[in-house]
């Protein structure tokens, strides 16, 4: 190995899961002593990428070089031995044990740990402290205090200061810059874009599955990173229909919610007949929202009122009583795959039709068949949802609510992973439902459906609402901005 010999060089990986191309062409290139900022938008590879390198996931073509020998990594472990160490969002440890034992199960030395966790800023950690009752942010720190005690080649962090107060994440920041500096490569995974500017040497950007640009990272780049993330639909989004705005009091608002780190005064208004979007790149708040709407999660402070009234949910059937209709992002959470379309669209009539015999089964059916036939429900394996594609299966979990008739409808990437054509179907139900007086809060991770399905967009960052676009001013290179928190000023919707 030469000095200029990479320290990483992933060349033209690529991943399928069935049908859906998650890595094309993608590349990576990192050498000793670089930061190196992983890049793109929600759904552009980034995670693929990294769970490949780190042996979680088989690339099925492509090669990896470490340290200029070609590696096909066959397990996290592998990785390890090969000198590449992750520290992903979500911490790595087990709740179940206290802090000597996970160390023992990874064989991390236990006088390097504690001198990184005391470098990185947490005091009066004891070993025999369990892991359960640690807070989120001293986890992140014994994440990346493990990792770096294991003296990696190269280290990939992924959104590594998301859960971190300010102080943890100057910290953080200093001892990467420093390991930099002392020859170690990492590779850096943040939505945040000035602590890029801070630490990172170059950027690569990656575009539906394939990298798209390799950059210095100098005053500016950000506008070329966007640019590069958006490619040709950058200024070409549908356009949106021009509606008036919603006059009246609002049908559900939300003041001050705060949860932890992860929700910060949050604030929106949404009326009845309106389709609010909500923009939000991963892991900033969007999830904890939706999770308190439906009654999944209870906040620390802040208020919900449904048409001015001030209600709590300490279950979703609470929230449910009040009307606000939850459909996960996971359509897995939301049916009962073995069982048939029928059961799944007639579920919720059950609790409402208290009158049995044959009345009530023929309006339950004549409701079932009405839903079936609006939503174009493809009913060939009507004997169980599990044997639907994923856009029909989509089409079941909105097509319950729109048989029974719905208040407010609270929407999570419902288009993810589904077909052209169907996301139009569901762009058109969503409105139609609009139209029939339900109030629609609608989050994707797909920035062009914006202007084609809703009628303003509060934009999440850190947890907090950063901006409310308008759907006629609602084109990619300004969401993505807003999205980044380039966007000076915070107000609420």
């Amino acid at each position: 190995m030469t000095d200029d010999t990479p320290l990483l060089m992933a060349s033209g990986v690529s991943k399928r899961f069935g049908a859906v191309v998650a890595l094309r062409n993608a590349s990576l290139t990192i050498r000793k002593g670089e930061i190196v900022a992983l890049m793109g938008a929600n759904g552009a590879g980034k995670s693929t990428l990294v769970k490949i390198l780190t042996g979680a996931l088989k690339r099925d073509d492509g090669a990896v070089e470490i340290a200029g020998k070609d590696e096909r990594i066959g397990s996290p472990a592998a990785a390890q031995r090969a000198g590449l160490m992750p520290v992903y969002q979500e911490p790595s440890l087990i709740p179940d044990l206290s802090v000597a034992d996970n160390l023992a199960l990874g064989g991390t030395p236990v006088d390097d740990f504690r001198a990184w966790v005391e470098e990185l800023g947490i005091k009066g950690l004891r070993l025999d402290d369990m892991i359960g009752h640690l807070p989120l942010a001293t986890l992140r720190i014994l994440d990346l205090a493990r990792a770096l005690a294991s003296k990696p080649k190269v280290l990939l962090l992924d959104e590594m200061t998301a859960a971190l107060p300010t102080d943890l994440v100057e910290n953080v920041l200093r001892v990467i810059r420093k390991q930099a500096d002392a020859g170690q490569a990492i590779i850096y995974i943040s939505h945040r874009f000035t602590e890029i500017a801070q630490v990172c040497d170059r950027a690569t950007v990656l575009r539906d599955g394939e990298t798209v640009g390799d950059l210095e990272v100098v005053e500016g780049v950000e506008e070329r990173v966007i640019e590069l993330m958006l490619g040709s639909a950058l200024g070409a989004g549908a356009a949106a229909s021009v509606r008036p705005p919603p006059a009246g009091p609002a049908h559900l608002e939300v003041r001050g919610l705060t949860l932890g780190k992860k929700l910060t005064d949050v604030s929106l208004r949404l009326h009845k007949g309106e389709v609010l979007g909500v923009v939000a790149l991963e892991g900033q708040g969007q999830d904890e929202l939706f999770g308190v709407l439906a009654g999944l999660i209870r906040p620390d402070r802040g208020q919900i009122l449904v048409d001015g009234e001030a209600v709590a949910f300490r279950h979703p059937a609470d929230a449910i009583a009040k009307g606000l209709t939850y459909v996960p992002g996971d359509r897995a959470d939301g049916l009962m795959m073995m069982r048939s379309v029928h059961e799944n669209i007639a579920m919720p009539m059950l609790a409402r039709f208290r009158n049995w015999g044959p009345i009530g089964m023929r309006r339950e059916a004549g409701l079932v068949n009405d839903a079936v036939e609006r939503m174009q429900i493809d009913t060939r394996a009507m004997g169980e949802v599990q044997r639907l594609s994923g856009g029909n299966q989509q089409k079941v979990t909105i097509g319950r609510w729109l048989a029974m008739g719905v208040e407010t409808l609270l929407l999570f990437d419902p288009t993810r992973g589904i077909d052209v054509r169907t996301k139009r179907q569901i762009y058109g139900l969503v409105r139609e439902l609009a139209e029939q007086g339900a109030a629609v809060l609608y989050y994707t991770s797909e920035l062009a459906e914006v202007p084609a399905a809703c009628d303003r967009a509060v934009v999440l960052f850190n947890g907090s609402v950063v901006d409310v676009i308008e759907a006629a001013d609602a084109d990619e290179q300004t969401l993505m901005r807003a999205a980044y928190g380039l966007r000076e000023e915070a107000v609420g919707a």
